[in-house]
Formats: structure tokens, sequence, C-alpha cells
């Protein structure tokens, strides 16, 4: 997307080009933040999109690269320190992307209590 496209425009584009998504809905409480966001002036901040590990859609029991759907944008949150959006897409939770499987379930120690297993 253009750096200057408004919020909307820049969401759109990230959904048809890269999602493949056929359309963007936005929530009410999407809505209401994005009145929020223009009236604060941010509307022409990136924006990054926070949606489930599993598909391209918003919609994990949709596996993979599914076309012709829709993303619905359930809310968005300012960053403003960080300097962008984030379009929360579909019911996942905002924490750092973990693993399945914790990484320290491969550490141990060795014979000479040495920690192995970290590369």
């Amino acid at each position: 997307y253009d750096e200057d496209d408004h919020i909307t425009e820049k969401l759109d584009k990230i959904a048809k080009r890269i999602y493949r998504a056929k359309e963007v809905v936005y929530s009410k409480e999407a809505i209401a933040a994005l009145k929020t966001i223009e009236r604060l002036g941010f509307e022409r901040l990136p924006v990054i999109v926070a949606k489930t590990q599993y598909s391209l859609s918003d919609d994990p029991k949709l596996l993979g690269a599914p076309k012709d759907h829709t993303i619905t944008i359930r809310d968005l949150k300012i960053s403003a320190g960080a300097g962008f959006i984030v379009a929360v897409a579909g019911d996942i939770l905002l924490m750092p992307g973990l693993p399945k499987e914790s990484n320290a379930m491969n550490l141990d120690l060795d014979e000479g209590g040495n920690i192995i297993g970290l590369s």
C-alpha cells in the first residue's frame, strides 16, 4: 500500500492482494476505534494485521491460503509510540507469537552440568 493511503485503503489492499480476500468488514468496535484514530490524526500510520497463524483468512479453520473469503476487522489498536496501527482480525489473543510447544522442552543438562539444546 501507499504510505499516504487511509487506513481502510491499506487494509483493503492487504486483505485482497496478500490474503486473497474478497472483502473487508468492520465490527462496531472497529468502526468506533477508526473514528478515534481519525480524530487523533493517526489514520495514515502504517498498518499491521494480527490474525491467526494457521490461515491467510481470519478463521483458523480455513487452513492455508483460501480464496475469496471475508476478513473481519474486530478492533483497531493504536501503537502510537511504535508508530503503527494494529488491525485485529478474527478471534485472537494479542501476545507474542509462540510455538505450540515451548523451546524450553528441548533444554537439558549434560553429565557435566552444561546446558544443551539451545541451538
